[in-house]
């Protein structure tokens, strides 16, 4: 089986194309730069001029990744025409009616098609439904380029597995899917990402089996959350702990530990509406995942709703109590504020005219004004009715009750989301999900 692109990447008489540098894109054509010569890509000169600076514009990288890399950044399409293997790793979002926005992938396809050449190789990571590469993708690159998909140039798919905060699971050490459209586009990617890859290569049958697989992961894991939150509203009405109900079914061997929360984020709240949109192409209306994500999707609304509820049981009238909102990312340590659901909370307590302050040692205040209208607190006051926290963020970890009476009335209610504290009794009514 001939490896002509990869041996020819490899001894840089080609490049790679990194389409795409968010928190996808950035560490993998890094990672790429230790072996081969790699043009990174985006069309926000802003964010292309740090990172020629070496920063990090998600603040996941820091500097020294990108010391001895062979790697240039460039927000000029014309720029790609030196490239040969392009990997396309744009967001591919959700849009207020939950439906695909396919706008930066068809972009990115369409900028990628008028760089094309007889020879060269595209690879998607961006996460889509099954058949989105080759039905929607693929037109648009022969169409701009003239070329024709599997004669002129080999197509593939290779999901990112990218964990945001997560310094242990870097691009390298996370077990990799590849596909390509026939044999030969398959050995040249898995070959390529092989060089990369430390923890391992899959080499899926079909770039639809891949692009499957890649929607399934994050969708199981929505639905066993929503499984769990579900069991959350139950067991709050009947006054039992829910942790401590999955504690003692953890000790069944075949139990899956899962824990209910506010479920945010790129994958996990919108990869699920990517395969609900093809099932309803095909004409089949998804029962099971949709009700998983109706159930996440309610959640911010539920925990309003409990805490207007236990303020009115303390005798305050909701729109003269004041509560803090610890965490506004959309997970913990990172700084990225996208798809965030504390923000759907603290809208929903603003329904109820609560005052709410918002605080998070990791969010830009000038990002959450800009993408939410809303402010960061400078600094944290006291006389709270209430504190919400809703980010396990590391700083939040070495927080006593001492610290939660300082900045509170009483009585005052600590909602802990992601239970990190013990349950208390006293002077506080403690409530986690």
């Amino acid at each position: 089986m001939h490896v002509e692109m990869y041996e020819a990447l490899k001894k840089k008489e080609k490049t790679i194309a990194v389409v795409g540098l968010g928190y996808v894109g950035l560490p993998l054509a890094l990672a790429f730069a230790k072996y081969f010569r790699v043009l990174g890509f985006d069309i926000n000169a802003e964010r292309i001029a740090m990172m020629q600076q070496g920063i990090d514009p998600s603040n996941e990288l820091e500097p020294e990744a990108f010391e001895n890399r062979d790697i240039r950044f460039s927000a000029e399409p014309e720029a790609l025409k030196e490239a040969h293997f392009f990997v396309v790793a744009v967001p591919t979002p959700v849009d207020d009616h939950k439906v695909p926005d396919l706008r930066a992938l068809l972009g990115a396809s369409k900028t990628v098609g008028q760089n094309l050449k007889k020879g060269d190789y595209v690879v998607f990571e961006s996460t889509v439904y099954p058949g989105c590469t080759e039905e929607d993708c693929q037109p648009i690159l022969e169409r701009e380029s003239g070329l024709q998909a599997g004669v002129d140039f080999k197509l593939g798919y290779s999901p990112e597995r990218i964990n945001p905060g997560d310094k242990e699971h870097s691009v390298e050490k996370i077990l990799k899917i590849v596909s390509g459209s026939d044999e030969e586009a398959l050995k040249n990617i898995s070959a390529v990402y092989g060089e990369v890859i430390e923890a391992g290569i899959y080499e899926a049958s079909s770039i639809k089996v891949a692009e499957a697989a890649k929607v399934i992961e994050n969708t199981q894991r929505d639905l066993n959350i929503s499984f769990m939150n579900e069991l959350s509203i139950i067991f709050d009405k009947m006054g039992i702990d829910t942790r401590e109900v999955i504690n003692a079914a953890s000790t069944k061997w075949n139990f899956l530990r899962f824990y209910p929360g506010l479920v945010g984020g790129h994958c996990i709240s919108v990869d699920p509406y990517y395969l609900l949109h093809k099932a309803k192409q095909l004409g089949y209306d998804p029962q099971v995942i949709l009700s998983g994500r109706r159930i996440n999707d309610e959640m911010p609304a539920f925990i309003a709703k409990r805490l207007v509820q236990m303020l009115i049981q303390q005798g305050k009238s909701p729109q003269n109590t004041k509560v803090l909102v610890m965490g506004i990312t959309f997970k913990e340590n990172v700084s990225d504020i996208r798809n965030s659901k504390v923000v759907d909370l603290v809208r929903e307590l603003m329904e109820f005219s609560v005052n709410v302050h918002v605080t998070d040692p990791h969010a830009s205040p000038n990002e959450v004004a800009h993408e939410y209208k809303l402010t960061l607190i400078d600094e944290i006051s006291n006389g709270y009715d209430a504190v919400i926290v809703a980010v396990h963020h590391d700083e939040y970890k070495e927080l006593d009750m001492d610290y939660f009476r300082s900045i509170a009335t009483k009585p005052f209610i600590l909602m802990d989301l992601k239970g990190i504290y013990e349950p208390q009794n006293g002077d506080l009514v403690y409530w986690r999900l």
